[in-house]
């Protein structure tokens, strides 16, 4: 069985990416100046015009942008075992530890970027981390984005993908968000995870379990 894990909001507490920004700049006040560059994005955002991935490149660009390789790597190292420590649910890790003692292969699909969820999927014991990739000039963040952003529509795209890649293989899924829904409704079995009231209706509507993790 293939065992397929949303990260934000179902396996942590918090979204992961404000995390990881506020952390860098705690580390790197100096930056907090460049944060003015993401309002038009944010102002965007709110009246509809740009989209999630959009907004998430611009703070990423405002944040960490020419920063090297070895710079994040060396955060990441610090952010992903303080995320394990404190931020995820129990029963998330209880599920997936499951699914894994079962024989199970998980895999990670996140919306956040490549530069630590990877890490954070070693670190649980995921086979595959699917997240959306981020640009790079050289060894340098350019803080764009270089692979559409793993959200919604992206996530029904490679839970198919994922279909053909391992043929025969049932599919289980879990996931907290209404923009995961139709991800979910491909799967042979899903679970909303914490989701909020419409999405519960919803899933309820298309016959998902819906759970509370704590």
């Amino acid at each position: 069985m293939l065992a397929l894990f949303d990260l934000d909001g179902t396996i942590t507490r918090h979204d992961t990416l404000a995390a990881y920004l506020a952390g860098f700049l705690r580390q790197h006040p100096g930056r907090v100046w460049r944060l003015p560059q993401a309002l038009p994005a944010l102002t965007g955002f709110a009246l509809g015009r740009i989209g999630h991935g959009e907004l998430k490149s611009a703070w990423l660009r405002a944040v960490l942008a020419g920063r090297t390789r070895e710079e994040l790597e060396a955060w990441t190292a610090v952010f992903v075992p303080k995320l394990i420590r404190r931020g995820l649910f129990a029963d998330a890790v209880a599920a997936a530890d499951a699914h894994r003692e079962a024989g199970d292969t998980l895999v990670l699909m996140s919306a956040s970027p490549d530069i630590y969820v990877p890490a954070v999927g070693r670190a649980l014991g995921f086979v595959r981390t699917l997240c959306t990739g981020v640009e790079w000039d050289g060894s340098r963040l350019t803080g764009r984005l270089a692979t559409p952003n793993l959200r919604g529509p992206e996530k029904a795209r490679y839970v198919q993908a994922l279909r053909l890649e391992y043929p025969g293989l049932p599919i289980v899924a879990y996931a907290n968000a209404a923009s995961d829904l139709d991800h979910l409704a491909l799967a042979d079995r899903a679970a909303l995870v914490n989701g909020s009231a419409r999405a519960r209706r919803e899933a309820v509507r298309r016959g998902m379990a819906s759970l509370t993790w704590r």
